[in-house]
């Protein structure tokens, strides 16, 4: 593996980690404001994987799918960190400290427009990496560098459109409780 790959992996664990470090700090040893400067070094994992990503690039690297997956990652922390570590919160707060309510499992029309808008926090990542890798290619300015950034486009613009079209099927057939009948 790659400088750029392994950056990806230490920054997703690092994320993962100082989440959780976040969570013990502000719910078991009650220190809010600890847990708040964990919490808010998330957005610094990203930028230290843009600039390993942006150095390797600038040193004549050429482009790898290591370096399409930074864009990516940093897209999708962008625009899902905030929800992603909601979620994290209210399970953490439920199942490790048994405070706070139970996390809910939603049904029918409620589930369908929750994953139609998880599909369009999807697209606008989509949308915010295509830019980042369109930038790149640009920058780079060499099409013999820069083809797996394109590629990943390519894969992940299936992959958003197979996830409207699983969208699309939540209300045309909403998510039933287990057991009820349909």
């Amino acid at each position: 593996m790659n400088l750029v790959a392994w950056a990806i992996v230490t920054c997703e664990v690092l994320f993962w980690v100082v989440i959780l470090a976040g969570f013990t700090a502000r719910y078991i040893f009650k220190r809010n404001t600890l847990g708040l400067i964990l919490l808010a070094l998330t957005p610094v994992l990203d930028i230290i994987l843009l600039v390993i990503s942006g150095v390797d690039l600038a040193g004549g690297a050429s482009a790898t799918t290591a370096h399409a997956l930074a864009a990516v990652y940093i897209s999708v922390s962008i625009v899902f960190g905030k929800s992603m570590i909601a979620w994290a919160d209210e399970r953490f707060r439920y199942y490790v400290t048994k405070q706070g309510a139970q996390p809910v499992k939603r049904y029918g029309m409620e589930h369908a427009r929750h994953y139609f808008k998880g599909w369009v926090k999807h697209l606008l990542s989509f949308a915010l990496a295509a830019g980042i890798l369109y930038g790149l290619i640009v920058w780079i300015d060499d099409p013999a560098r820069t083809e797996a950034l394109l590629s990943i486009l390519t894969v992940w613009s299936v992959v958003v459109g197979i996830d409207l079209i699983i969208t699309v099927t939540y209300f045309i057939w909403p998510r039933q409780i287990k057991g009820s009948a349909r």
